[in-house]
């Protein structure tokens, strides 16, 4: 009697499938376990593979886990690039408010920010992951938001502003809804905090500061 597709051991699904098991094991022990204490053994065995079979994707652990990065964080803020490069006629308060909300909804409220707890807790122990982390993830979220600002400087639909300065005044109170909601630290003042609620009103905040205000204010 032939087994169903859904049904058949891992090691008997198609061989493409492998890596993307692999990368999902793998996220799930790094966030559980830290990047120190996550063994590659575990990683197959949690993929349901032998550990010769993650060789054949994965060089090392620190190859993993740079792979782990660049398939969840690092999609998401490549697609962000692309659409805000393709935003021609979405008025920047919007776009920056949707890319707000995006990244909350990808990756600030889901597992994945267990990565960011990681690189928090271990990067002066990895410096090369540190600097990778850096590179892939920070720069180029940071850089995402200051094109937001400088686009609707230019365009007029902000005040004019430093947006090196105002980058961080964003997206810091953005790290520590993640910091609260994800219990990376202790903290009974935060607890039932409506993250969703706290993003709006940050999002309304930041956009009435920034939008030009009228003649009669000025």
């Amino acid at each position: 009697m032939q087994v169903p597709p859904d049904t058949k051991p891992r090691w008997e699904r198609r061989k493409d499938a492998r890596p993307q098991e692999l990368l999902a094991a793998a996220l799930d022990l790094f966030v559980e376990r830290g990047y120190a204490s996550t063994r590659l053994e575990d990683v197959a065995r949690r993929a349901g593979v032998s550990k010769g079979t993650l060789y054949l994707y994965f060089e090392n652990k620190q190859e993993l886990f740079k792979a782990v990065v660049r398939e969840t964080i690092g999609e998401c803020i490549g697609q962000a690039e692309l659409d805000v490069a393709a935003a021609e006629d979405v008025h920047s308060a919007e776009l920056l408010r949707l890319m707000l909300w995006r990244w909350w909804e990808q990756v600030g409220s889901t597992r994945i920010a267990g990565l960011t707890k990681l690189m928090m807790v271990e990067a002066g122990n990895f410096p090369e992951l540190s600097t990778f982390y850096n590179e892939e993830v920070a720069a180029r979220g940071d850089a995402l938001v200051m094109r937001i600002l400088e686009r609707g400087i230019a365009r007029g639909e902000f005040r004019p502003h430093d947006p090196k300065v105002m980058m961080p005044i964003l997206t810091a109170p953005v790290l520590m809804l993640v910091m609260w909601v994800h219990k990376f630290f202790p903290c009974e003042n935060h607890e039932g905090l409506d993250a969703n609620a706290y993003l709006s009103s940050l999002i309304d905040v930041a956009l009435n500061g920034l939008l030009p205000r009228p003649p009669d204010r000025e």
